[in-house]
């Protein structure tokens, strides 16, 4: 199973934008809760935090799952080796589970990258490795250019937009979506949908917004600093969402609100 999707892996803690005490608190309730993946990046600039937090939590270095990304201002010879190194060492670790590249480069030239992030895995820095914010294209051009397979393409996913498109990209490619912004920064709550489906199960809104996106074969990312939420966020395997459910939210995708885009990124590629 890809390790992503595996059972405990499949709810990933998020850091984004965590920092300081607020980081520490935040991961130290997530474990006690059960959550053992987390997720962070170099330009999250909170590895040495999230390393901090995750030492104190004693739990045994093969019961986690760290996913970290290499920040597109690292992708030359010169520095991605380096910055990739930097990270285990502020992560306090020898590996990462899963390494990613956060972004397309802005030239649209994905191979030189894309080799690197081959030579961290083949170095042992990383188990596996995956993209962020890969268009179709890009992973199908992607799996010819690295040896290892591409365990995620990690991607803004929520019922508010409609990625249909990537949805049988990754089925094509076989490479699985796992999301970010999974709640869309909150927007989902103006929707009184999922809080009338979440009373059928005792369920909250966010618990059936992210119980759709498990349905929909998409691993979750999620941040919380608030204890309730943080356990709710990960108490969403004891129910299953009808089909007619999952449909009535299907359709709520046309709406296509997309909060990452070119205004907030400049460099972000032209999506599908």
């Amino acid at each position: 199973m890809n390790i992503y999707f595996q059972k405990n892996h499949q709810r990933a803690f998020g850091t984004y934008p965590l920092t300081g005490e607020a980081l520490l608190s935040a991961i130290e309730c997530a474990a006690k809760v059960g959550y053992r993946a987390f997720d962070t990046a170099q330009m999250y600039e909170n590895e040495a935090a999230t390393g901090e937090a995750l030492a104190a939590t004693r739990l045994p270095r093969d019961t986690l799952c760290i996913t970290s990304k290499v920040s597109v201002n690292c992708f030359t010879e010169e520095t991605f080796l380096p910055s990739v190194e930097q990270s285990l060492k502020d992560l306090r670790t020898d590996y990462l589970d899963v390494l990613l590249l956060h972004w397309p480069p802005a030239d649209g030239d994905i191979a030189p990258s894309l080799r690197l992030l081959q030579q961290a895995y083949d170095k042992g820095y990383a188990r596996n490795i995956g993209v962020s914010n890969y268009t179709v294209a890009m992973l199908r051009d992607a799996i010819q250019i690295v040896d290892a397979p591409l365990v995620t393409n990690q991607v803004e996913f929520h019922p508010l937009l409609n990625q249909d498109k990537l949805i049988a990209g990754a089925n094509e490619t076989g490479v699985p979506l796992s999301a970010y912004c999974s709640v869309a920064r909150g927007e989902v709550f103006k929707r009184p949908i999922f809080a009338e489906i979440g009373a059928t199960y005792g369920k909250t809104a966010g618990q059936v917004v992210l119980r759709w996106i498990l349905q929909k074969g998409v691993s979750v990312n999620v941040m919380s600093t608030n204890p309730v939420n943080i356990e709710a966020n990960y108490d969403i395997m004891d129910f299953t969402l009808s089909h007619v459910e999952m449909a009535r939210i299907d359709a709520i995708t046309a709406a296509n609100y997309r909060i990452v885009n070119k205004d907030l990124v400049p460099f972000a590629p032209d999506f599908d």
